[in-house]
């Protein structure tokens, strides 16, 4: 357990540096500092947005299962498990914020430009919201479409943030689970994606830097406590002898 703490630990540390950063700088998210960068940034927010999130999460599952090679048995306790961290973080997360109740960055905007009372937006059920934000910005030509209408379709709370639970969580049972396995690439690609995916939902003026924060320490505590489960119930992930051999020619002979 000690030994995939330590390798968690590191994993949400290198995810905390950005977040933290812009949340020291003092950095306040404005609609009027639009760039070419966001409509990039607006795909990589929507590959964990329903329903592309179902196929990222499918994508991941089938590969984490491949980089593995558990049995069966193994490999379906596996897919089980994986399922159940990302549930477990998105309930986790809808109960916090029905308590929480911290408006959006866009709602805050909202009320100071377009006389709309954030009580009185938040006081509206979902479809009635979405109305009101179309309502409200569709003479806004300088806002792009994708950005209205992703605004429309997230009207919820900001604290913590799901988006970021979700890219996070993965990102760390990739080094909790493929680490031993050093799957250095598949790590780095997902520790890099799900900070991206970190900094679209800042830009894009859906959370603030401390959603980020609670959101990755939260998924931390549940991949930390999944990957114990997965080597309890499927046996060491250190990788059997002909698979260990493999890993030492692909180092040896990059």
């Amino acid at each position: 357990m000690l030994t995939i703490a330590r390798r968690t630990t590191v994993g949400t540390a290198l995810l905390l540096i950005m977040p933290v950063v812009v949340w020291l700088s003092g950095w306040k998210w404005q609609p009027d500092h639009i760039g070419w960068w966001l409509k990039p940034l607006y795909w990589v927010t929507e590959t964990v947005t329903q329903p592309w999130g179902i196929i990222t999460h499918i994508l991941l599952c089938s590969w984490f299962l491949w980089c593995l090679r558990f049995r069966l048995r193994a490999a379906i306790v596996l897919f089980l498990i994986l399922g159940g961290a990302i549930m477990v973080g998105q309930g986790m997360k809808s109960w916090v914020k029905e308590r929480v109740q911290e408006p959006r960055p866009f709602v805050i905007w909202l009320e100071k430009t377009q006389q709309v009372p954030v009580e009185e937006f938040y006081t509206l059920k979902r479809k009635q919201r979405a109305q009101l934000v179309k309502q409200q910005l569709e003479h806004r030509t300088d806002l792009p479409e994708f950005l209205r209408q992703h605004w429309q379709k997230e009207t919820g709370f900001a604290f913590p943030s799901g988006h970021t639970m979700f890219a996070a969580s993965w990102a760390l049972l990739a080094v909790g689970l493929l680490w031993p396995r050093r799957r250095t690439v598949t790590i780095a690609v997902l520790l890099l994606w799900a900070t991206a995916v970190m900094g679209s939902r800042l830009v894009l003026g859906m959370h603030w830097p401390r959603d980020l924060v609670v959101a990755t320490l939260i998924s931390w505590i549940l991949v930390t406590f999944a990957t114990w489960l997965t080597q309890k119930l499927c046996g060491p992930l250190t990788p059997p002898g002909e698979e260990a051999r493999e890993i030492r020619n692909r180092e040896q002979n990059p």
